[in-house]
């Protein structure tokens, strides 16, 4: 890496085929001029591919000919979509609608479905309906955030285990009663899914090493739940300093993908009443890896563990 390279990491590829344009200095790249489809040609998935692995989030305005089904189809292109293991898909086969006025809100940083031990690789989110203001969605870089620890927390992240599950406290985000929240949630947590992770992860594809946690993250392995919760604190923050983010303000037809196992995401709940809907696919991930070598583990349910352990 070049003294350049190392103070603006988030440097577009000037050898890559794609229009790329950097939306901020560690995270997040927008593609110009290009019509996402089922149909694209190898050469520019690979190109995609390259590209998201080093901008970690990428976005595209002026999507709206993306219907349901092309949506699924062109990430299809990316890798297996998957369902959501709770959450019923809607307006196709692996669409997962979030509605605000059903519900469906995310405002908690997280990484997709960390509950699972082979949580998605990444995910296609498609803007629906947007608020006139508000609704934006925040990403953060997970791997930038490793690299920048201090040596004895790095030292020490490395050496830790985190149990993730999606029976988490959603309240601890509800400013007020929310009955369409609280169905949802129970849907949400209808199985509990448990997953014990390496804190520190390595990309089966970059080899980047990236910190594993976000609002599923439960407790870490030999500690109390109390002291848990502190050193969670203290590495997310790390995770979620500004300088790591990358903030979208959405357009209707807006469409973004992100590396899901080098970021977390936040969707901002700040325009009250107004109506927001986005729908997504996930492509379906690898067994994480830690720096010793030991993979994740499902710990719950039972039945599940069963069926990966069988795959």
């Amino acid at each position: 890496m070049t003294d350049v390279d190392a103070a603006y990491p988030n440097l577009p590829d000037p050898a890559g085929p794609l229009d790329i344009v950097a939306v901020a200095g560690r995270i997040g790249g927008e593609v110009r001029g290009l019509r996402l489809e089922g149909d694209l040609d190898d050469a520019t998935i690979l190109a995609l591919r390259r590209a998201l692995f080093r901008h970690k989030v990428l976005f595209f305005r002026e999507q709206s000919h993306l219907d349901d089904e092309a949506h699924q189809a062109f990430a299809a292109r990316l890798g297996k979509p998957v369902r959501h293991p709770t959450a019923p898909a809607q307006h196709g086969d692996f669409l997962l609608e979030l509605d605000s006025h059903h519900g469906g809100k995310a405002n908690t940083w997280h990484t997709d479905m960390t509950f699972l031990t082979n949580y998605p690789s990444a995910s296609i989110l498609r803007a629906v309906s947007i608020p006139e203001a508000g609704g934006d969605t925040v990403w953060a870089n997970a791997a930038e955030a490793y690299a920048r620890l201090p040596q004895p927390l790095q030292q020490l992240a490395d050496t830790l285990r985190a149990i993730h599950s999606n029976d988490y406290d959603y309240a601890a985000n509800q400013t007020e009663a929310d009955e369409e929240t609280d169905a949802y949630h129970a849907t949400f947590v209808s199985t509990v899914y448990e997953a014990e992770h390496p804190v520190v992860r390595l990309h089966p594809e970059t080899g980047e090493r990236s910190l594993l946690l976000g609002s599923f993250f439960k407790q870490f392995v030999g500690m109390s739940s109390g002291d848990s919760r502190r050193l969670f604190e203290t590495f997310q923050s790390h995770i979620t300093r500004l300088e790591n983010t990358v903030r979208w303000h959405w357009r209707k037809g807006d469409v973004a993908i992100w590396d899901n196992r080098a970021t977390q995401h936040y969707a901002i709940d700040d325009y009250g009443t107004q109506h927001r809907v986005v729908r997504r696919v996930t492509i379906s991930g690898d067994i994480p890896l830690g720096i010793d070598g030991q993979k994740s583990r499902q710990l719950k349910p039972v039945e599940f563990y069963s069926a990966l352990a069988a795959e």
